[in-house]
């Protein structure tokens, strides 16, 4: 937006000042012609006084009002909000894009990729309109600077015929008035009091005419800060597009970039970590292995070829054996003997009884 001129923050700070020592020569020299031209007793040019300037602010009204009536700026908010929309869906989900993407398997890359696309062809499309929006803004930035500098141009211009009128006015209560009342007075005429009195008629309607003007000229007055009002709005407007074609867009698809790049380096990582943890393994197995090996060859390493605890039990149960044998011998040899005293005994009954039958 265009800073304001020194001539023209003088003009719009003080509306109500018509100071003659702030107009340029150009302006002095078109004042003093207005005022040349004025003839408060021709009905018809008091009626057109200042036309020209309040034509002109009738005209750029409607101009304004077109502008502002084909301007949809909710259009741009519409494409603003679904740009962030696709851009809070696609990483809507818990935990984040970037979480899910580096906390998944090759499957969750490929589904992101997918998402990654879609959403790319929306982003695309938005785009487009904005930067189709944002050069309706530019043009119409350019348009409203027109239409200010315009309406700065009529609000001088009606200044101008109202000092010039204002003026003309002064001279005439200054000298035409005071002129007709001695000439009445002197003459004592009805038809010259009737003159003053018409004069001050004449006067009085030049001076709604000029407070007409004057109405004019606070439009004016007020559609130059609205003008800028609604340029500056255009200008804000334009420049979050320019934002977010420049750093909202590529910022999402670089951080894409990036996430994808992390996921390659997790997944090398991964698999590294995966071969790390699975030597590790082997190594304590085989160091288990070893350890128990080496344990187990030690001990028997240090032991005899018979234990002492074998000889201890053989032993024991050698001398078992023979106290066992001795005590089996010694109740056959008792065993024995009983038989042979029997035997001895059964002999001699059977001698006995055949001794007995036989005699």
């Amino acid at each position: 937006m265009n800073e304001q001129t020194t001539t023209e923050k003088e003009v719009y700070n003080n509306p109500d000042q018509l100071n003659y020592a702030d107009l340029t020569e150009e302006e002095k020299e078109r004042v003093s012609k207005l005022t040349a031209q004025i003839d408060i007793a021709d009905a018809e040019g008091v009626l057109h006084y200042g036309g020209e300037a309040q034509t002109a602010i009738a005209e750029f009204a409607a101009t304004a009002l077109d502008n502002v009536r084909t301007k949809e700026l909710g259009q741009v908010g519409d494409m603003l909000s679904a740009l962030a929309g696709e851009l809070r869906d696609f990483d809507g989900e818990k935990d984040g894009f970037l979480g899910k993407l580096l906390g998944k398997g090759k499957s969750r890359i490929t589904t992101l990729k997918l998402k990654y696309d879609k959403a790319e062809k929306s982003v695309e499309r938005l785009t487009e309109g904005l930067e189709e929006q944002q050069m309706i803004l530019l043009r119409d930035i350019a348009l409203l600077g027109q239409l200010y500098e315009h309406n700065l141009q009529n609000f001088r211009l009606l200044t101008l015929y109202i000092m010039a009128g204002k003026g003309k006015l002064r001279d005439i209560y200054k000298e035409n008035v005071p002129a007709l009342k001695e000439k009445a007075q002197q003459s004592g005429l009805p038809e010259d009091a009737q003159a003053v009195r018409d004069m001050v008629n004449l006067c009085d309607r030049f001076e709604s005419k000029l407070h007409d003007l004057e109405l004019t000229r606070a439009v004016a007055l007020q559609m130059g800060p609205q003008l800028r009002l609604v340029q500056s709005n255009d200008t804000l407007m334009a420049e979050k597009i320019q934002s977010a074609l420049c750093n909202t867009i590529p910022l999402w698809k670089s951080q894409m970039v990036i996430a994808l790049g992390l996921q390659h380096s997790m997944q090398a990582i991964r698999a590294q970590r995966e071969v790390t943890n699975i030597t590790n393994a082997l190594l304590r197995k085989n160091a288990e292995i070893l350890k128990s090996a080496t344990l187990e060859t030690a001990k028997e390493n240090q032991r005899g070829i018979v234990d002492i605890e074998t000889l201890r039990d053989t032993n024991k149960m050698l001398i078992e054996t023979l106290d066992e044998v001795s005590v089996i011998q010694r109740e056959g040899k008792e065993a024995r003997r009983a038989a042979t005293a029997e035997l001895l005994s059964i002999e001699n009954q059977l001698k006995s009884r055949l001794m007995a039958l036989g005699s």
